[in-house]
């Protein structure tokens, strides 16, 4: 908004270096390091945080275009926040699961990107009917990934520990001072991933069934790596409402596979969980897609959540 006012010499002056300092302030040279010479990285929801805080370690500075606890799937940037993706030493991101951090990074110029979606192979899940796992759901046209991919890559964590390789890289191009820190870290992030993995194969190796019913169709890959199937009420999409066909199915699918609990998350609403749970006298618990972590979440961090999923899963599936 322009107002006309008269501006004394030394006023002008001052706003002009005041300018001076916004405009140093916003400049990519001046944007993609802190005082102390961190790269600052910007990651787009939780997952692409914990991974650039992993690696980076204290050569970066971390900011996450999702506010704890929110769902990432709506996000809408601010102006501010889309000028940081251009300022950014670094961006991490999925491309597909927020169209509006897309639309940013694409218009941000940043040459140091990082897109989970490129560093490992996408499938699609929410409409298989057959093989290792049922992702079934009423929302088959959810926007989320890439040509209608499931984007929820990192509740594999072989997976996901592709994706950290690939953030090593960029982060070392953008930083080639610290690649040798960088290479260091990913590989502890690595093995602590295969960890991960083994204790979910030999934790769910014995079990009396197979099949788990979650409130949106989040557990593909975990479900496809582990032998298991995922019944989601919903699609892809969490805020989808399942119709009553779907619901109809899931009370023959939880009669015929012995189901014993209806999973819900901590950041969506759990009604439709909780409802369709007491119509078949079933028990609930939380699945956590890790979307994000708060103050309800069963862990502190990626791996504390993750092994939380796995102790449930245990539970319901009847592991022995």
């Amino acid at each position: 908004m322009n107002i006309r006012r008269h501006i004394s010499t030394a006023t002008l002056a001052g706003v002009s270096v005041l300018g001076l300092l916004a405009l140093s302030a916003c400049s990519p040279a001046g944007g993609a390091r802190t005082e102390d010479g961190r790269l600052r990285v910007t990651a787009s929801f939780y997952p692409m945080e914990f991974l650039a805080r992993q690696i980076g370690g204290k050569h970066v500075e971390v900011t996450d275009l999702t506010k704890p606890g929110t769902e990432p799937h709506d996000l809408e940037l601010t102006p501010r926040q889309t000028g940081q993706l251009g300022d950014s030493g670094a961006i991490v991101y999925l491309k597909g699961l927020q169209p509006a951090v897309d639309d940013a990074v694409a218009q941000s110029g940043n040459k140091h990107v990082a897109d989970a979606a490129a560093l490992t192979s996408l499938e699609k899940h929410g409409t298989e009917v057959d093989g290792h796992h049922h992702t079934t759901g009423d929302n088959h046209s959810h926007s989320e990934a890439e040509g209608g991919n499931d984007p929820h890559i990192w509740l594999d964590p072989v997976k996901y520990a592709e994706v950290a390789k690939g953030v090593n890289k960029t982060l070392a191009k953008a930083d080639p001072d610290h690649r040798a820190a960088y290479q260091k870290n990913t590989d502890a992030l690595v093995k602590k991933l295969d960890g991960l993995d083994k204790a979910f194969r030999d934790g769910l190796k014995k079990r009396s069934s197979d099949t788990f019913l979650t409130t949106h169709a989040a557990f593909g890959y975990l479900a496809e790596r582990y032998g298991l199937t995922e019944e989601a009420i919903s699609g892809l999409d969490p805020e989808s409402e399942p119709s009553a066909h779907r619901i109809r199915d899931l009370h023959t699918l939880a009669a015929e596979h012995h189901v014993s609990t209806v999973f819900f998350e901590t950041i969506a609403n759990p009604a439709t969980a909780k409802a369709l749970a007491g119509d078949l006298h079933l028990k609930t618990d939380v699945l956590d897609p890790l979307e994000g972590i708060n103050d309800k979440s069963r862990g502190r961090d990626y791996f504390g959540v993750q092994r939380a999923n796995l102790a449930a899963l245990q539970k319901a599936l009847g592991s022995k």
